[in-house]
């Protein structure tokens, strides 16, 4: 074991007072593979901020580890805001340890100067992004790890424009973190001491309110337009954040019909019935699709952790419920809405839709069909929230119609700079009913779909791999992707796409796309918050049979690369 994690080990063994985490350290010794593992780098800090797996130790996610990245984070704030503008606004959602990360934030904030607004209760992720521009902040914390296992959590920071930093903001939000020792340098005050002093405040019911009353301003119905509401929802938070405001909304909205799933219904980080809590995963969606059936449901709705993903599954011609993926339901609300816009005369003169460059290329070709311009970025809701940000900037803000990913996320208004599962369940609903009220179901829709743009078939493939090992051998994949390639799955490469140096305008990335013959792709990736490597596939085909079987031999042919 090298010198330098010995040292830092020890350091933690003198130094951390947590009972929890000291005993967790005194169990490794001897072990100098778990020491190895807990110690080996910092644990990194990006445009997605923080995330690990809980525990002890410097790359893990732990109550030392958070403050010293929110005095970083006050040292940056401090530098670049005049006093009158330091304040920072605060969330966290259920998973264990986010609410105390989330006031330990507050009191390294408030020791520092800047005011800390902080909701009283867990909230989502786009609430946070609200509450940022609404109260004028220059930063914004959501704790949370998203939809990742219950062993995670993670830090995510905003910027006072209520997106998710840029790598600029980053690196040097980073470089001040590094200049940090763990122990010395954290400025930390109390809690209760803040509030009276009124250096840490309570977010208010009204912004919460505004949130949901700007997300209704979303509707695309006219008032007179006669739609019945009356679908049978199943909606599940999965033990997140979600379950207050999207039930808020749906019944305010005249949504009345919804079961929601007991078992996942209040907020639980450790996730019992859906270990993996994430609506892309088949897993999580089980428990609400036998409530679905039970209840014999129209429609099947989902929220990650932090409600920033959308997952829904509704009946096919059989009775059975169908899960629909992130590009489909994508590709059917960017219809809805470029269809409503023009119907009701509110599409704008520029319309803008923003998309990442791993989602379903028939997305371009249905905005291209309404006029819409089609803006392509890289993987992350950050760079579709910085395109807002950009059309703000020209005078434009009202352009942006829509965005979405691959995994979930959708936005179809400028109000926040996140992707918002609220938001998107809503406008699902709405969507549905409307399309059931024509006699028409969303399976049917998007059979339109492929009937006018033709059949194609999006995959994502996920390698997991662990520690410092995993890194290094993540590291060499991607090299070898990198070396020359002619084919995959039978079909040549036409045009490799390397996105490390920077290309297109956008930031430099390690990803790779491959540009195939008869418009198929495929993009590999590593995560930036997850031990995972990360493969789409994109094919076009005749028929879904011919979809899948060409998926099916490009798959076979990435998997070498992974063993």
């Amino acid at each position: 074991m090298r010198e330098e994690i010995l040292k830092e080990y020890h350091s933690w063994l003198e130094n951390v007072q947590d009972e929890a985490l000291l005993a967790e350290l005194n169990a490794m010794g001897g072990d100098d593979a778990q020491i190895e593992d807990a110690f080996y780098r910092h644990l990194a800090f990006g445009t997605g901020g923080l995330r690990g797996v809980l525990g002890a130790g410097a790359n893990r996610m732990n109550l030392y580890v958070v403050a010293r990245a929110a005095q970083g984070l006050a040292n940056y704030v401090i530098k670049n805001f005049a006093p009158d503008q330091r304040a920072i606004a605060i969330s966290y959602d259920s998973r264990i340890g986010s609410r105390q990360f989330a006031q330990a934030s507050a009191e390294v904030f408030a020791a520092n100067g800047i005011r800390a607004h902080i909701y009283p209760q867990l909230m989502p992720t786009p609430c946070l992004s609200f509450a940022v521009r609404q109260l004028g902040c220059a930063a914004g914390v959501m704790v949370t790890a998203s939809h990742n296992p219950s062993k995670y959590n993670g830090y995510k920071v905003y910027g006072a424009d209520g997106c998710q930093i840029t790598t600029e903001a980053a690196d040097a939000i980073l470089a001040e973190i590094d200049r940090l020792d763990m122990f010395r340098d954290v400025r930390r005050g109390d809690f209760e001491a803040g509030l009276k002093d009124g250096m840490i405040r309570w977010i208010g019911d009204d912004i919460y309110t505004a949130f949901i009353e700007t997300v209704k301003k979303e509707s695309l119905l006219l008032p007179g337009d006669a739609v019945d509401k009356d679908v049978a929802i199943v909606y599940t938070p999965l033990n997140g954040t979600g379950l207050k405001p999207v039930t808020r909304i749906l019944r305010e909205s005249g949504f009345t019909n919804i079961t929601v799933v007991k078992e996942q219904e209040q907020p639980d980080g450790h996730f019992p019935t859906c270990p993996y809590p994430n609506p892309e995963i088949r897993e999580a969606m089980q428990l609400g699709m036998a409530y679905a059936r039970r209840e014999n449901a129209d429609l099947l709705l989902a929220t990650d952790p932090d409600a920033d993903r959308c997952g829904i599954a509704v009946r096919d011609a059989a009775g059975e419920y169908q899960l629909l993926t992130g590009n489909e339901t994508g590709m059917l609300l960017l219809d809805y809405i470029c269809s409503r816009r023009q119907a009701t005369g509110r599409m704008p003169a520029r319309p803008v839709m923003v998309k990442t460059i791993v989602t379903a290329d028939m997305g371009a070709r249905i905005a291209q069909h309404y006029g819409v311009e089609v803006r392509d970025v890289l993987t992350g809701f950050k760079f579709i929230g910085e395109q807002i940000g950009l059309l703000e900037k020209q005078g434009r803000e009202k352009d942006y119609i829509f965005g979405f990913e691959e995994s979930y996320g959708y936005l179809s208004g400028s109000y926040v700079r996140d992707k918002d599962a609220v938001n998107a369940a809503f406008l699902i609903c709405e969507m549905f009913a409307w399309y059931k009220t024509q006699g028409m179901g969303l399976l049917e829709k998007l059979n339109a779909l492929y009937a006018e743009y033709g059949r194609s078939l999006n995959t994502l493939h996920s390698y997991t791999f662990e520690g410092a090992s995993g890194f290094e051998k993540m590291q060499a994949i991607m090299g070898a992707f990198r070396a020359h390639i002619p084919a995959f799955g039978g079909l040549n490469v036409l045009e490799t796409l390397d996105y490390l140096p920077g290309r297109d305008g956008l930031p430099r990335s390690d990803v790779l796309k491959f540009l195939l013959a008869d418009n198929c792709s495929l993009v590999v990736r590593p995560s930036g918050t997850e031990p995972k490597m990360k493969v789409y596939i994109s094919v076009s085909a005749q028929d879904k049979p011919a979809c899948e079987a060409l998926e099916k031999r490009i798959a076979e042919d990435v998997e070498r690369y992974f063993r």
